[in-house]
């Protein structure tokens, strides 16, 4: 290797110059630097030294990426860690180390493993969008700050700038969430404390607004009648009509795939992961619901959903078509939502006074948090939901054809 050496240093213009050769050579610069130029045309700024008895050389980076001026401040770097006795490719390499660590260390990377966490525990995927979707509007402020380092203030700015937009419920939501994944970064040695739950009581308190439902027995026959005159898609009036009679959130109902029904047993067996609690659910089939299934045109062999999309038979109709068609019937959405049905059933079969009140919340899908209790709640509700879902249904069609409402001669226990 050929060395062109200058007593008063490199030029950028002679660095410009450079051509390359057979071989590579080095242009020498001052207190040690130098340019090796590569046979391929490329450029690399170097320096050798000695530490603990043995030669070495650290590469500072590529030319024209670093430019002269920026590669003698890198070399005057080195030399003051070699002043200490530190060896400067050592030193790079721990902070090599040190920034990939903090990397993974900020909110936004503990955030990433934290969703990640949740969802291969079976989380429902609304569930994580969600939950990603409130999170990606904190990263701005802090996303990129380490999250040991994080202050309640810090975050409270954060959550700040959600609620100036009036969106309340979002920024709580939103504090949340980043008090799960601050949890979650105790859990694995990253910080210390929880400090998003200080701020509780910091933000504004959203008001709570429950879903638009009719629960007046006359108002819910006007709504049947006119669920049966909707003069749409015939597939959507018939999830309306069934949505009705089985009161299941409207997201399972358009996810309801023919496989999930036995037609023989009246069951719909709903698997866990369609569902908001992540357990399987039964829905005993009304003479009513088997009715409406039979005028479903299509079946299986065309699409493995009840309500495929326009689209694509793989697919389900849009979350939003339920919400929709009420809108076109007239019902605005103070009034009446497609989640509003589950309403109208709890409402009315409570007041019924014959059902025994654990019945309709499990048929409601709202499971016992208590796994011993939650089974034999199961076995023993079942006969007592299998009458109360073909009343409901005969409850249904008198409000809809107007006749006098008679109380069952059935029900729980002791009523």
């Amino acid at each position: 290797m050929t060395e062109n050496r200058s007593k008063s240093g490199l030029t950028a213009a002679s660095v410009s110059r450079a051509k390359p050769k057979e071989k590579p050579y080095k242009l020498s610069d001052r207190d040690g630097l130098y340019l090796l130029v590569e046979p391929t045309g490329g450029r690399v700024w170097r320096m050798n030294y000695r530490i603990h008895d043995k030669q070495k050389t650290i590469t500072f980076g590529r030319w024209p990426e670093l430019m002269l001026g920026e590669a003698r401040e890198r070399l005057l770097d080195a030399r003051r860690l070699l002043g200490r006795g530190v060896d400067p490719v050592e030193h790079a390499k721990l902070e090599k180390v040190a920034q990939s660590l903090a990397a993974s260390h900020t909110f936004e990377a503990v955030a990433g493993e934290w969703l990640e966490k949740i969802t291969a525990e079976g989380a429902a995927p609304m569930t994580v969008k969600k939950a990603r979707w409130l999170l990606a509007k904190l990263y701005p402020a802090v996303g990129r700050r380490p999250v040991k380092e994080i202050s309640a203030h810090e975050l409270l700015l954060a959550l700040k700038k959600i609620e100036a937009t009036k969106r309340y419920n979002t920024a709580s939501r939103a504090r949340t969430a980043a008090s799960q994944v601050f949890r979650y970064a105790i859990a694995t040695a990253r910080a210390e404390r929880d400090i998003a739950s200080d701020l509780r009581g910091a933000l504004i308190t959203p008001k709570t607004t429950h879903r638009a439902a009719i629960t007046v027995p006359t108002e819910a026959g006007a709504l049947l009648r006119t669920i049966d005159g909707y003069d749409g898609l015939p597939l959507t009036r018939t999830a309306l009509r069934m949505l009705a009679h089985v009161f299941v959130r409207p997201g399972e109902l358009r996810w309801a795939e023919w496989n999930e029904f036995d037609l023989e047993k009246r069951v719909w067996t709903i698997p866990g992961h369609k569902m908001k609690m992540r357990r399987p659910h039964m829905v005993p089939l009304s003479r009513q619901v088997i009715a409406i299934l039979d005028e479903i045109e299509h079946d299986a062999t065309f699409s493995p959903l009840l309500f495929p999309s326009l689209r694509s038979v793989d697919r389900p109709m849009s979350d939003n078509t339920i919400n929709a068609a009420l809108r076109r019937l007239g019902y605005s959405k103070e009034e009446m939502t497609g989640h509003g049905f589950r309403a109208l059933a709890t409402t009315l079969l409570n007041e019924m006074g014959c059902w025994n009140p654990d019945a309709i919340e499990r048929q409601l899908a709202h499971a016992e948090s208590n796994s011993v209790r939650r089974a034999y709640a199961r076995g023993q509700y079942w006969d007592e939901r299998v009458r109360m879902m073909q009343h409901w249904s005969d409850y249904l069609d008198q409000m809809r054809d107007g006749a006098t409402i008679l109380r069952p001669k059935f029900g729980h226990s002791g009523s």
